[in-house]
């Protein structure tokens, strides 16, 4: 069954919609160095619809150029970005979703973005961020 999401950036002039691969329950973290900057907790989408704003997002990408992740021009939010391990799968900042907030989750796998198999690393776990709330 589908898992279909709203979601924004901070301020609203980016919305859109997403198709989870599986809800909630790919919910990750990355050591390479633009999302150990970055920090956010990701879920996996088979989706993304742009409903409002497609013209606030603004791209960058690093390293190999293959990547586009997206913020909002306004905020500066990172909205979504594709995968590089599968290009047909797209990462999305799990905050952006309706209802959800990165302390949410108590435990998050980190990918070791580090090693990335496409740059001839091992890939995988790299370890995992808890979150111990008082």
């Amino acid at each position: 069954m589908a898992d279909y999401r709203s979601a924004q950036c901070h301020c609203g002039a980016v919305l859109f919609n997403v198709e989870l691969t599986d809800g909630l329950n790919t919910a990750t973290r990355c050591n390479c160095s633009f999302c150990s900057m970055r920090g956010a907790v990701v879920v996996s989408a088979n989706k993304i619809e742009v409903v409002k704003g497609q013209q606030k997002l603004t791209q960058y990408r690093f390293n190999s150029g293959e990547v586009a992740h997206y913020f909002c021009s306004e905020c500066g939010i990172y909205t979504f970005h594709q995968r590089r391990s599968n290009p047909e799968i797209f990462g999305v900042n799990a905050a952006c979703l309706e209802g959800v907030s990165p302390f949410d989750f108590a435990s998050v796998d980190v990918s070791n973005g580090l090693s990335h198999p496409k740059d001839g690393g091992v890939g995988g776990i790299a370890g995992k961020v808890k979150y111990f709330p008082n």
